[in-house]
């Protein structure tokens, strides 16, 4: 039985947070977008947050369902994702990230949509907090986390502004290493869990 409360809600809301990092995503939004129309502009962010948004509910529905056919305990994929985000944010870590321009009328969908704002770190945290705290808490944080994204992508030019490119490597550099703590411990409950199922 799901337990909605306010401490799952936020338990669930602030890794997927950290694994959007929509913070740090928001110069490189400007960067593919800073030569185009405010109009242009406001239809990429649709464009983009409808393509995340549909992804990140497919993989939530089907997810579960895609490792019970391939014969995937949740606790394989939560140690396998674990490892995995620990390796994408220690990469994120320890690159220079740069900011990439693409042109084309489809970068809302990629590479905005995916991977900038749904990509392997926050597919890997949905399916994660699904099994661990069900699908209402899990989809409220996702709203919750795609409000915010509107908010920021709207205001990325303001942000940018204000906080610097600095100021964003540095706060991405802070989402990594958070996400870098989480995924250890995603990778220690599904050993864990590994071993006191023998």
């Amino acid at each position: 039985m799901e337990i909605i409360s306010i401490d799952n809600f936020l338990l669930a809301f602030i890794p997927l947070f950290v694994a959007m990092d929509i913070i740090g995503t928001a110069p490189v939004f400007m960067g593919y977008t800073h030569d185009v129309s405010s109009h242009q502009r406001k239809q990429l962010i649709i464009q983009a947050l409808l393509t995340a948004f549909i992804v990140a509910v497919v993989f939530l529905v089907s997810g579960k369902a895609i490792l019970r056919f391939l014969g995937i305990t949740i606790n394989d994929f939560r140690i396998a994702g674990g490892l995995i985000l620990l390796v994408l944010s220690v990469h994120d870590i320890l690159s220079s990230s740069e900011t990439r321009r693409s042109p084309g009328e489809h970068i809302g969908i990629v590479p905005l949509g995916i991977p900038l704002i749904m990509g392997p770190a926050a597919l890997t945290t949905i399916l994660i907090l699904a099994d661990k705290f069900g699908y209402t808490i899990t989809v409220l944080s996702l709203t919750g986390n795609f409000l915010i994204v509107l908010l920021v992508l709207i205001n990325a030019k303001w942000i940018t502004k204000a906080i610097g490119v600095g100021g964003s490597k540095a706060f991405a550099k802070i989402a990594s290493l958070l996400l870098s703590a989480y995924a250890i411990m995603m990778i220690r409950e599904g050993i864990s869990e590994v071993i006191t199922g023998f």
